[in-house]
């Protein structure tokens, strides 16, 4: 895993799996500029948890900025090997993408155990001094990382309506 000295250069994502389509473009504009934001602060490692939805979005703006700024890294720190399990085919193909591209790849986990999504968040969190995230309700692994997050001082980004609500 990242080494605590990397911490200040680092950001992880959290987010909901579930995104409205009415709402993808803005959040998807919004988060190209908190992305741009934790650049200009000098991090330049992203860590990100494989999920589908805002974990997908997240990974896949990460790469298309590293176009124009090669220094960027996509670390994924993924609950099992076996996560797309139960996917559709869409989703699986754009996993396999993301993957397939990341700098760095770590499974908590061989295969999907009990506790291993909540291992992958706290690791997101761990290893991470900003995060950027996307939540309309308070509940489930995402209010569960946010919370966390919080709690272990991390500087917080909402994207989405997160940020009309107030995180």
């Amino acid at each position: 895993m990242v080494k605590n000295w990397m911490r200040p250069a680092t950001c992880c994502f959290t987010g909901h799996r579930i995104i409205p389509s009415s709402a993808l473009p803005g959040l998807s504009a919004e988060l190209e500029q908190a992305v741009r934001e934790m650049m200009d602060r000098g991090v330049r490692r992203f860590l990100c948890g494989g999920a589908r939805g805002f974990d997908t979005l997240a990974a896949q703006t990460v790469l298309r900025l590293k176009r124009e700024n090669p220094m960027l890294e996509l670390f994924l720190v993924l609950p099992c090997r076996d996560q797309v399990k139960g996917w559709s085919a869409e989703e699986a193909v754009q996993y396999e993408a993301v993957r397939r591209r990341a700098d760095r790849i770590v499974y908590v986990e061989n295969t999907y155990v009990e506790g291993c999504m909540h291992k992958r968040n706290r690791a997101l969190v761990d290893n991470s001094h900003y995060c950027i995230y996307y939540m309309v309700q308070h509940t489930g692994g995402t209010a569960y990382t946010v919370d966390y997050a919080v709690h272990q001082g991390l500087e917080m980004r909402p994207v989405g309506l997160s940020s009309e609500k107030g995180g």
